[in-house]
């Protein structure tokens, strides 16, 4: 809304300037040149306070959450991943990761309302959010100890996403707005897997047989961050809570790389070149 009225503000002024150039082109005087001369001067600081006010609100920027559609980043990624495993590491074809307004992943998670939050996590609240052709995401609302300006945790986040696996858990995009950096994943239905083994009710509910799916799953994704991805990546905070399930009860791994992103490279020296979480 902000930004419609500084363009209606600025189509104002414009217009007054153009009435003042064909009254003093009809009828010059000097009357009229001093207010044509006043209205150019004004036009210069106006021109940089709306400078600054588009640079200082990156929610003018950024994709609209509310219309994202699920199906056709996966089918992007699948794109990608094609085509990198025919090229190898330096395989061309990027798909850059999205960039989402601050408003829209308000209007996603009911304004991150308690009734939408998922948890909590050392990173910091997860909500759910719901778009407006009915996909389910998960919002994961950044801590402030962050150490990362919001170029270098964008440049960071879009590492991560190339990090794809069926046992991982898949960044979608971020958003970052002033002190918010939001992350936001695939959504995992059947929470985490603590869900299932701590709890007496739900404990029943996973037989032998998927427990055993569940283990050999995260030995894949782990074995897929520490050998055959892009870059080597040490989980170093691996537990049942971030262990996530989907609807298949198939697991995936979350929270991984969240060192890179929050700029925390204190790892021992003979782990110097490797970083992770």
């Amino acid at each position: 809304m902000e930004r419609y009225v500084v363009i209606t503000v600025v189509n104002l002024v414009m217009a007054s300037f153009v009435a003042l150039i064909l009254t003093f082109a009809a009828r010059p005087s000097v009357i009229v040149l001093m207010l044509l001369t006043a209205t150019a001067c004004g036009m210069i600081p106006l021109g940089l306070i709306i400078f600054c006010y588009v640079k200082r609100n990156p929610e003018s920027k950024g994709e609209d959450l509310m219309r994202f559609d699920l199906g056709m980043n996966r089918q992007a990624i699948n794109i990608e991943l094609t085509e990198a495993n025919k090229h190898g590491n330096g395989g061309k074809k990027q798909i850059e990761l999205p960039f989402f307004s601050f408003s829209s992943v308000c209007a996603a998670t009911n304004n991150f309302s308690a009734t939408n939050k998922l948890g909590e996590g050392g990173f910091g609240p997860v909500y759910k959010g719901v778009l407006a052709k009915g996909g389910e995401i998960a919002v994961k609302r950044l801590s402030g100890r962050s150490g990362q300006g919001l170029r270098e945790m964008k440049n960071e986040a879009s590492v991560i996403a190339k990090v794809q696996h069926k046992n991982l858990v898949r960044l979608l995009g971020c958003c970052m707005d002033k002190d918010e950096k939001i992350l936001i994943y695939e959504y995992m239905p059947n929470k985490s897997l603590d869900f299932f083994l701590f709890d007496p009710t739900k404990r029943m509910l996973s037989d032998w047989v998927t427990r055993l799916r569940i283990i050999e799953g995260i030995a894949q994704g782990l074995l897929y961050l520490h050998q055959y991805s892009r870059m080597q990546i040490i989980h170093r905070d691996l537990k049942a809570s971030n262990i996530l399930l989907n609807k298949d009860m198939n697991p995936k791994i979350s929270d991984f790389g969240m060192a890179r992103i929050f700029g925390e490279n204190e790892l021992q020296a003979n782990t110097s070149r490797i970083v992770g979480t």
